[in-house]
């Protein structure tokens, strides 16, 4: 089991760890928000077009019978 500290040592730890953290930049935030919306414009438009064509197909195949 874990040892329990004090909430005035624990927030000291933590505010310790996030001075260690290196934060992004605004322009490497603003072009990683660009390539993931682009990336997700992409998957959309892959999904969709799937989506058409199995759906031609289904359509195709269950015409076959009448």
């Amino acid at each position: 089991m874990a040892s329990k500290t004090n909430p005035f040592t624990f927030l000291q730890q933590v505010r310790s760890e996030t001075a260690k953290v290196v934060w992004p930049t605004r322009r490497e935030t603003v072009v990683s928000t660009i390539m993931v919306l682009v990336m997700v414009f992409i998957a959309a438009l892959f999904f969709f077009a799937a989506d058409q064509l199995l759906s031609v197909i289904i359509s195709f195949i269950l015409n076959l019978g009448s």
